[in-house]
């Protein structure tokens, strides 16, 4: 990619179809997704203006980075704002009456069937009311674009937003007002300086952010006090979660991933047969553990994550992001839309 903006990012990762198109940092580091340049700042610099997602055919054929399953209805998020909804068991997708932003989004999460959030590039914080029906803004910085690659809310009320260089951002009142959380270096670092690329909790309330550098932080406070888990990995990982037993799972380059039963405070490296990078990781309600990845990879457990078969698509389509219907139907979305099981 030759042509820049002011504030775009330049990754040192591949800038390939697979890497710039398919992982959730690599895409918003590379990509400027439809914000239309506006006049000049004081400083001489051009400023951003926020324009609203367009509606096109292409939408459906956009790359998926986050999918959420509300009720019974399928919201997934992702290139130049476009947000995806199904109601029928993922068999067919529609955009959004109303997304106010057209650059990318990177990851949605919704508190209960009604209310949720949408984050990523250019600081965007979107919150939904209608199960993502219709989207306004609670924050947006278009004169530093530090992404979100990650959003998770506890409840109605409480939630986190993280993403480029330790960017935390926390809220008590359903996003009305975020506050940024102020985070310890990592072992070995002067100041904290880490991607945070994924956010879950397990069952006891305990946060779990995957990161680069092969780290994990975890808070067992809720949210006041974050450490860093040290894996034995020194890549990223992209994507992790909880299963049902408390085990946990994170995924990331390379097919990475790393085991811990021990709530983090030991890891094990689960050999892949397939060296893809892992983008989702999913229990389903049958208990089985599925991880999607690049290249078309799918890897499947069935004993809790110690061990992982894999499949490849012919088309070695990259894989983006998964979730499961309230019927039980595995939906997977990729960087050209919703998959065709």
């Amino acid at each position: 990619m030759t042509n820049t903006l002011p504030g775009m990012f330049r990754s040192p990762l591949t800038s390939s179809r697979k890497g710039a198109r398919a992982c959730v940092a690599a895409a918003c580091m590379l990509a400027i997704s439809g914000c239309a340049l506006a006049a000049d700042t004081p400083s001489g610099k051009p400023a951003l203006a926020v324009t609203p997602a367009p509606h096109t055919v292409g939408a459906l054929g956009a790359t998926m980075l986050s999918a959420a399953t509300v009720g019974k209805r399928v919201v997934s998020v992702g290139d130049h704002g476009a947000i995806l909804l199904s109601d029928d068991e993922g068999e067919h997708f529609r955009q959004a009456t109303l997304v106010p932003v057209s650059s990318m989004l990177t990851s949605v999460s919704f508190a209960n069937d009604k209310t949720g959030w949408a984050v990523g590039q250019w600081g965007a914080i979107l919150r939904t009311d209608d199960a993502g029906e219709t989207w306004r803004i609670q924050r947006v910085d278009v004169a530093n674009d530090r992404p979100f690659f990650s959003v998770y809310f506890k409840d109605k009320s409480e939630g986190w937003a993280v993403g480029l260089w330790s960017l935390m951002l926390h809220t008590t009142d359903g996003g009305s007002t975020w506050q940024e959380v102020a985070l310890p270096p990592p072992p070995g670092s002067a100041k904290a300086d880490v991607n945070l690329y994924s956010m879950f909790a397990n069952a006891k309330g305990e946060l779990f952010i995957p990161a680069e550098r092969g780290f994990v932080l975890r808070s067992t406070d809720a949210g006041k006090s974050w450490t860093y888990l040290t894996t034995g990995y020194a890549g990223s990982f992209w994507s992790g979660a909880a299963l049902k037993d408390g085990t946990l799972l994170v995924g990331g380059l390379r097919g990475s991933i790393y085991r811990s039963s021990d709530d983090g405070q030991s890891w094990s490296n689960v050999s892949t047969a397939l060296h893809s990078s892992v983008n989702g990781i999913l229990q389903r309600s049958n208990g089985t553990v599925l991880a999607i990845a690049l290249d078309g990879v799918s890897m499947l457990s069935n004993d809790q994550g110690k061990t992982f078969g894999a499949a490849q698509r012919s088309d070695r389509l990259p894989l983006t992001a998964v979730t499961q219907t309230q019927g039980g139907k595995v939906v997977v979305f990729s960087d050209s839309g919703p998959v065709k099981q």
